[in-house]
């Protein structure tokens, strides 16, 4: 028998462990994580954060990391797979996709707990330098849609208003200088669905359009405006603070909870004779309105330690409950049934459907 040498069997050693190593990663990855991952909305990302925190001070997990990269963004993220290199939860400011769904069974997630977590409003608001504006969302369509009618029959042409003035004569004579979300947040799709749409339908010929071409409808209604009269901002809302400080003509678009802890510095915009205000968001009066979610992987609640701890904590009365400490960060909160149904789904993982 030929004799193996010491280099030999060296070599053989080293291919063996480079073929087991791949194996082995996933179990040293897990082992590695021993904290939630979240993503996503950033309206949602001061909530989030307030929970994580308490959690980690008042459990025995670790505090989780919770990263604001919009509610589109995040879903990609989360929806990406199975596994400790993907988060765990993913906030979001309008409810998942269809397709985000699909994109989700697609990578194996193919079971997830839908938590709605309370409700929100988007404001248009500008700095408490100059005077606050009170608008309609006719207006708003006008100041920042794409293409608006002629007013020449039932045609439309590329936005020409430069000032607030030019769409309504009631309107300062400022430049139309709106800092908003871009189009992977959920503030921006509620936006461009609760605001910009809910103008465009007072058009009765555009209106009418939905019923023939919902393609070509929506299109018209949501489109916004390229030419620097919006301007993408990131998902940064405390930039666009800054910002509005100081430009007292710019005006800014996010949730009405930041608006809340930025009440010193920035004001809301009366929308349709409707102030935005805590109590005209909870009745449903404030037209500008969503809901707030966050979604969690069932296939991790196993894997990663806290999960089911945390949604606990989060869908606990002391949280979200009306005298909780999230209404204090500007949760508007759901009624008293509907915070009981999603704290039993939560905790009982129940897999959503759509």
């Amino acid at each position: 028998m030929k004799k193996i040498s010491g280099m030999a069997i060296a070599l053989m050693l080293f291919a063996a462990a480079t073929l087991i190593l791949p194996v082995l990663m996933p179990a040293a990855n897990a082992a590695g994580r021993n904290y939630i991952s979240i993503v996503g909305s950033s309206s949602v990302y001061p909530f989030a954060t307030v929970v994580a925190e308490k959690f980690g001070k008042t459990t025995k997990f670790k505090t989780p990391k919770v990263e604001s990269t919009g509610s589109g963004g995040g879903l990609k993220l989360f929806c990406s797979g199975i596994g400790v290199q993907y988060p765990d939860i993913v906030n979001a400011s309008r409810r998942i996709k269809k397709s985000e769904v699909k994109r989700c069974a697609e990578n194996g997630v193919r079971e997830l707990t839908e938590i709605k977590i309370g409700y929100d409003g988007i404001v248009i608001a500008n700095s408490r330098k100059t005077d606050r504006m009170s608008v309609s969302r006719k207006d708003l369509f006008l100041a920042l849609a794409k293409d608006v009618p002629s007013g020449i029959g039932e045609s439309l042409i590329q936005n020409p208003y430069r000032t607030w003035k030019d769409v309504n004569p009631s309107l300062p004579d400022i430049k139309i200088e709106v800092l908003g979300p871009p189009p992977t947040s959920g503030t921006r799709d509620a936006f461009a669905e609760l605001a910009l749409e809910g103008g465009c339908r007072k058009f009765g010929w555009i209106k009418a359009m939905k019923k023939k071409d919902k393609k070509k409808y929506k299109a018209i209604c949501q489109a916004v405006r390229e030419d620097g009269a919006y301007i993408e901002a990131g998902e940064n809302d405390v930039l666009i603070v800054r910002k509005l400080e100081a430009n007292p003509d710019a005006f800014g678009v996010f949730g009405f909870s930041f608006l809340d802890q930025n009440a010193d510095k920035i004001q809301g915009s009366i929308v349709d004779g409707v102030e935005p205000e805590f109590e005209n968001i909870a009745s449903g009066k404030y037209p500008v309105s969503r809901p707030l979610y966050f979604y969690v992987k069932k296939a991790h609640a196993g894997m990663i330690p806290g999960i089911k701890e945390y949604i606990k904590e989060f869908t606990s009365e002391k949280a979200w409950g009306p005298e909780g400490y999230l209404i204090d960060k500007g949760l508007i909160p759901m009624p008293d049934e509907e915070r009981e149904k999603f704290r039993r789904e939560g905790k009982n993982l129940k897999t959503f459907s759509m």
